[in-house]
């Protein structure tokens, strides 16, 4: 559950009982607001804030939480996942149950949909990107 005000929930539930530490995963989901009130309980309450999340959805594109993390992060640390061919994997493709590559859609789908990750060449080959068309 998010709160709307995330930083004063962890400010009251620190007040209540220690807070060690703030474990965010699904990130990309937080919006600019959330990741700065996440910040300042880093900043202001000293309570360490982890966070844990893709950095671009099945197009590509930043997710709007990613964006803002990326910019104000104290530190990044990547967790490696691997393609298929061995490679490191950056981005994801969303595919339907029967396995068909989605490119369009909502940037978040409740639809029943699998993800495979993969490195960006075969990112391209499997959304239609390569071999490029035209002049």
């Amino acid at each position: 559950m998010f709160w709307r005000d995330i930083a004063a929930r962890i400010r009251d539930l620190n007040e209540e009982s220690k807070v060690d530490c703030v474990f965010v995963d699904e990130a990309q989901f937080l919006n600019a607001d959330q990741v700065w009130q996440l910040a300042r309980v880093a900043d202001r309450l000293g309570i360490p804030v982890m966070c844990f999340g893709l950095r671009t959805d099945f197009q590509g594109k930043l997710f709007p939480g990613s964006a803002e993390l990326l910019a104000i992060a104290d530190v990044l640390r990547e967790i490696r996942t691997i393609c298929t061919c061995g490679a490191k994997a950056t981005m994801q493709v969303r595919q339907d149950m029967s396995g068909r590559v989605l490119t369009d859609g909502d940037q978040v789908s409740i639809e029943k949909s699998v993800y495979l990750s993969l490195c960006r060449k075969h990112w391209e080959e499997a959304v239609g990107r390569w071999p490029v068309k035209g002049p």
